[in-house]
């Protein structure tokens, strides 16, 4: 894995044996798989068919990286799609995606999860993992709408005359 950047990650496969490691932004996904480098310091490629998903997290702590059925409390506040996820073992999870469709890759998508607070950062979910991606809202800043006409502005002349 060339480059100087990467970034620490859990790799959460459907057995629930996690993979730490690193993985380089840039290149990561792979036509069969997702690179990691593991702590120990092996390259791997772990099948998406055996990936649930890949957080981005802040550090290698003893606390796990999955936590089952996450959800927001309340409508979320960042821009983009509110999304549910149901994984192919029943699991589920809500986050958010930009409301850009061209930033969705072709083997899966990555979503910001709805606890800040957890480990996880951003959560990339390979599109074997999945069995249903249901859109729950779009949250942006309101539209602007031009304000309506008074009653008396725009009045069409025929109703302007009086009757002969």
């Amino acid at each position: 894995m060339p480059g100087s950047t990467s970034k620490k990650v859990a790799a959460v496969r459907f057995d629930r044996e996690p993979v730490l490691g690193f993985i380089n932004p840039q290149n990561f996904l792979q036509p069969e798989g997702i690179e990691v480098l593991t702590i120990n310091g092996a390259a791997v490629e772990l099948p998406f068919a055996e990936m649930k998903a890949l957080c981005f997290i802040r550090d290698f702590e003893p606390a796990p990286a999955w936590k089952e059925n996450r959800a927001f409390a309340n409508r979320p506040k960042t821009e983009g799609l509110w999304l549910r996820i149901l994984f192919r073992d029943g699991d589920t999870m809500e986050g958010l995606i930009a409301n850009d469709l061209l930033g969705i890759e072709t083997h899966g998508l990555t979503v910001a999860p709805p606890d800040s607070g957890f480990q996880n950062q951003r959560i990339f979910v390979p599109r074997a993992a999945l069995t249903r991606v249901q859109v729950l809202g779009v949250v942006g800043r309101p539209v602007r709408r031009a304000p309506k006409p008074k009653a008396g502005d725009k009045q069409l002349s025929m109703f302007d005359s009086r009757p002969p």
